[in-house]
């Protein structure tokens, strides 16, 4: 077991996918990412991860189903998301996590990575 933190990420945009996971691995990170909701989930639900980084809008399962069913699994996952739509993840009928942080795009990468630490070491 090498203590690395995992992170779950799932993100429909190739390219910011390729970014993000770079960044994050950079920083120390194992990071297991995939394009749609569904994969994503069912992956978790084969082993535990620290934090889901996930976009909202996204094909087959928008991340706030996908981070309200790993919230359900695994009640200290962390959540973050990523969207270019930050209204939308703070619209309090919609039952994202409470706790869950909001990440707007643009973003910086420094910026993420800061971020994940942060929630990450809370």
């Amino acid at each position: 077991m090498s203590g690395m933190l995992k992170i779950l990420l799932a993100e429909d945009d190739h390219d910011m996918r390729r970014f993000l996971v770079k960044a994050l691995e950079n920083a120390g990170y194992e990071v297991v990412a995939f394009d749609n909701g569904r994969s994503a989930y069912d992956r978790l639900r084969e082993e535990p991860f620290e934090l889901l980084l996930t976009d909202i809008v996204m094909p087959e399962m928008d991340g706030i189903e996908l981070a309200r069913r790993a919230t359900e699994l695994d009640p200290d996952i962390k959540v973050m998301f990523i969207t270019g739509f930050a209204a939308v993840a703070l619209n309090a009928d919609n039952q994202a996590p409470k706790d869950a942080k909001v990440l707007s795009k643009p973003f910086h990468l420094r910026d993420l990575v800061n971020e994940v630490g942060k929630m990450l070491a809370a």
